[in-house]
C-alpha cells in the first residue's frame, strides 16, 4: 500500500480556527492550556491530579460495564492500571452510531490508540490508557440510525425516544437480515446484547480491545455521584453561561465562529426513555420540558444528592464531566470538536480544573485498487481530486491539451495598449477616460468569452477522460463530502482484511496532515 501525506490547509476542507490551531497562531493561544507535543505531556502529567477514591470508582464501574463482554486481555489490564496513581487517560468522544457509522470514528479510535502508545514510549514510567467517551445520553436518534455500505445507505427503524444508549436493540436484527452479507463482529453485538450501549462496548472491544483501548458509559450513578456539586453550581448560578459567552465573545472578536451556545441550565432530565431540557420557570421553579417533573429550589441540592442519575450534561458540560471523572490529559477530535473545546477554556479556568490538552485526530482518504489503477492510468496526483470538479477539469485539460491555449502574453499587451491610450486621452479630456474604461471592459469580457470557448472545445476533446475523473471524484468524495464523513469502514475491509492494522501503523498523532492510502496491484 502507498501512503501519501498532503497538508491539511492544501485540502480546502478545514476551517480557519482548526488550521490556525494547528499552526499555533498566538490568536488562540488564550483558549487552551498546551499544544500538543510530546514535551507538553510532561507538564500536562504534572498538572492532572486524581484522586485515589475516584480512581476505585472508575475501576468498579467499568468492571461492571464490561461484565456481558468477552473482554480482550490488553482491555482488562487497562481497567485494572486505572487504579494506579500513576496511569492516565487520553480521550476521544463518539456517537453510538450503528455498525461504527462514518470511516472517521475508527480514525478517533485509532489516532487515541496511537498517542497512548507513543505517550507510553515518552514516559516509560507512566501508564496511558486510551478511553472512547461514548455518547450514551445523547437523545439524537436521527444522527446515528443509518450507515453507508457498499453505495446504499441502511437505515434501523425505530420509534424509542430518549438516551440512545438505553435503546432496545431487539428492532436492529431485521436491518441485519437486510445486509448483503453477515459481518460477525456485529451480529455478535447486536444479537447477544440488549441495548445499544452494551452492544457498542462489545464491537469496540472485538476491534480495539487488543489495544487496550476501552469505552466508558458516562450514564451511570455513582459517576455522575462525582459530578453532583457542578450540577447544583450550573442550576444555582449563571456564572457557567456567562465565562462561556465571554470566551466566545473573545474568540469572535478574533474572527472565529462560535460553534456552541450555553444555556441558562446546560443540563437535562434524565429518566427511562426522557431526556428534556431543564430550564426555570417564570415561578422560579425547575421544570423539564414536556414533562411533570419540577423541582423547587429549596429543595433542588437534596434531590441531586439523592438522584445524580437523573441529570444529564448537555454538550457544554459533557467536557467538564469528563474531565472530573477520568484522569485525563488530552482529548481528541475534528476541527468542529477542537473549535468547541477552545470555547470552554473560561469555564475550566473558572472550576480550576485542568483544560486537556487537544490533540487532532488523524485524517485520512481509502483508494480502493481500482480506482487507483484509473489514477495511475490517466497521469493524475491523486491530490488533484480535493479541488472543485470544474477546477479539476479545467487544470486536467489544459494540462493535457494538444495545443496549450494560452493569450496571458498578448491579453496583457493589449490590456497594457489600452491603458496607454486611456492615459493620453485622459490628458485632452477626462471623460474620454471612462469611455475607454468601459471599452476595456468589453475587451475583458471578450478574453473571457474567448477562453472558456476554447475550454469547451478542449474538453469536448477529451470527454472520456474528463467523465473518468469525475466518476474518480464521485467515488473519493461521496456526495461532495470526505470520504471519511460518508463511507462505513466496513466498505473497505474486503480489499484490505487488515485495514485497521495498517492504520495503527500510519497513523502519527503528532503529524497534522491528511493520509492518502492507495492500494497497490
Amino acid at each position: 500500500m502507498r501512503i501519501d501525506k498532503i497538508d491539511l490547509g492544501e485540502t480546502k476542507r478545514f476551517s480557519p480556527i482548526f488550521l490556525d490551531y494547528i499552526n499555533q497562531d498566538e490568536k488562540l493561544a488564550p483558549f487552551y492550556n498546551r499544544f500538543p507535543t510530546l514535551e507538553n505531556f510532561g507538564d500536562q502529567i504534572n498538572e492532572k491530579s486524581f484522586d485515589q477514591e475516584k480512581r476505585q470508582t472508575l475501576n468498579k464501574v467499568l468492571e461492571e460495564q464490561y461484565q456481558n463482554i468477552e473482554i480482550k486481555p490488553a482491555a482488562q489490564k487497562s481497567i485494572q492500571l486505572l487504579q494506579e496513581a500513576n496511569t492516565y487517560t487520553v480521550t476521544t468522544g463518539h456517537q453510538l452510531n450503528i455498525f461504527t457509522g462514518p470511516f472517521f470514528f475508527i480514525f478517533k479510535l485509532v489516532t487515541t490508540i496511537n498517542l497512548a502508545k507513543a505517550l507510553k514510549k515518552r514516559y516509560p514510567d507512566k501508564n496511558f490508557i486510551p478511553v472512547y467517551w461514548s455518547a450514551t445520553e445523547d437523545h439524537d436518534f436521527e444522527e446515528i440510525k443509518s450507515f453507508n455500505l457498499f453505495g446504499k445507505n441502511y437505515k434501523w427503524d425505530s420509534n424509542q425516544k430518549g438516551a440512545v444508549g438505553r435503546f432496545s436493540t431487539q428492532s436492529i436484527k431485521t436491518l441485519l437480515n437486510d445486509l448483503p452479507e453477515e459481518f460477525d463482529t456485529f451480529t455478535k453485538a447486536y444479537t447477544q446484547h440488549g441495548n445499544l450501549a452494551d452492544a457498542v462496548r462489545c464491537y469496540v472491544n472485538e476491534l480495539f480491545g487488543e489495544q487496550g483501548l476501552i469505552m466508558i458509559d458516562g450514564d451511570h450513578p455513582k459517576l455522575k455521584a462525582s459530578f453532583i456539586d457542578y450540577i447544583i453550581d450550573d442550576m444555582e448560578s449563571l456564572e457557567n453561561t456567562e465565562t462561556i459567552t465571554n470566551t466566545s465573545e473573545m474568540l469572535m472578536q478574533n474572527g472565529y465562529k462560535a460553534q456552541v451556545f450555553p444555556r441558562d441550565i446546560n443540563l437535562f432530565y434524565l429518566k427511562d426513555d426522557t431526556r428534556e431540557r431543564i430550564v426555570r420557570r417564570a415561578e422560579k421553579d425547575y421544570h423539564a420540558l414536556h414533562t411533570d417533573f419540577s423541582l423547587c429550589p429549596d429543595d433542588m441540592p437534596d434531590y441531586v444528592r439523592k438522584h445524580p442519575e437523573e441529570f444529564s450534561p448537555n454538550v457544554i458540560l459533557r467536557p467538564l464531566y469528563q474531565e472530573v471523572i477520568l484522569p485525563n490529559l488530552a482529548y481528541l477530535g475534528g476541527p468542529g470538536e477542537l473549535a468547541y473545546w477552545m470555547q470552554l477554556k473560561g469555564l475550566f479556568d473558572r472550576h480550576s480544573i485542568p483544560f486537556p490538552i487537544l490533540v487532532p485526530r488523524n485524517y485520512g482518504l481509502y483508494v480502493n485498487k481500482n480506482i487507483s489503477r484509473k489514477i495511475d492510468k490517466l497521469n493524475i496526483d491523486i491530490q488533484e481530486f480535493f479541488k472543485p470538479t470544474f477546477e479539476l477539469k479545467r487544470d486536467f485539460s489544459q494540462k493535457n491539451a494538444d495545443i496549450l491555449f494560452d493569450i496571458e502574453t498578448e491579453k496583457s499587451g493589449i490590456l497594457e495598449l489600452l491603458s496607454s491610450i486611456k492615459s493620453k486621452a485622459g490628458k485632452i479630456d477626462k471623460s474620454l477616460e471612462g469611455t475607454l474604461g468601459a471599452e476595456e471592459k468589453k475587451w475583458l469580457k471578450s478574453f473571457e468569452m474567448i477562453e472558456k470557448k476554447a475550454q469547451k472545445a478542449e474538453e469536448r476533446k477529451q470527454d472520456t477522460e474528463l467523465k473518468q475523473l469525475e466518476n474518480i471524484q464521485d467515488k473519493l468524495f461521496p456526495e461532495g463530502s470526505l470520504q471519511e464523513r460518508h463511507d462505513c469502514y466496513l466498505n473497505f475491509t474486503h480489499s484490505n482484511p487488515q485495514l485497521i492494522e495498517s492504520l495503527l501503523e500510519s497513523f502519527d498523532p503528532f503529524e497534522f496532515k491528511f493520509y492518502i492510502f492507495s492500494e497497490n496491484e
